[in-house]
């Protein structure tokens, strides 16, 4: 996952809630992420990013600023060599203001057609792989293609109730620990 994992939340007054950051200035990288992604990536796991995206379904922000932000992860990852082998966002919402990007869909988590494209462009043995999120939606996604999962602890998270009703396999604070547990139990 990205948002809560990767890099922080934010708190957007308007709505009252904790969100995907809504332009590139709010992007801001978790403590520790390029360190654990670089320590993954130094261990053999190729990285994949699978995301929600709803913001701009949502009318919050417009798809040019949810493609920079991308672009400025993309590029502060890159200028500290952690190389994505791919990344996947679903930009739909089931309640969504843009009728393209409402209702159902099949990318949306805790729907595992991205993890099966993965698996099947990368050829992975989902055995051997980890879903880290700090929402249930992310655990269930992992948890349904058989990964081996572990959930981000977020008081954001658990005080929306997206996050408390899943068994994820690990708990951490952060991806540092995160990190440290995948490579424990590899």
């Amino acid at each position: 996952d990205r948002d809560g994992v990767v890099n922080s939340n934010v708190f957007y007054a308007e709505s009252g809630e904790w969100e995907s950051p809504r332009t590139p200035g709010d992007l801001e990288l978790v403590p520790g992420a390029i360190e654990s992604l670089r320590k993954l990536q130094d261990y053999g796991y190729c990285l994949f990013l699978i995301s929600n995206q709803p913001s701009y379904a949502k009318g919050k922000t417009s798809m040019e600023n949810i493609e920079a932000i991308h672009d400025k992860l993309h590029s502060i990852l890159d200028n500290n060599s952690i190389m994505f082998s791919d990344y996947y966002y679903c930009y739909h919402h089931p309640k969504g203001m843009v009728p393209e990007l409402s209702g159902p869909c099949e990318c949306r988590k805790p729907g595992t057609f991205f993890l099966e494209e993965a698996k099947k462009k990368h050829g992975l043995d989902m055995s051997a792989s980890w879903m880290v999120g700090d929402r249930d939606t992310d655990i269930l996604c992992g948890e349904r293609m058989g990964l081996r999962t572990i959930m981000v602890r977020s008081t954001a998270e658990a005080e929306s109730g997206k996050a408390g009703e899943s068994a994820p396999e690990y708990e951490a604070d952060n991806l540092a620990e995160a990190t440290r547990i995948i490579i424990q139990n590899s």
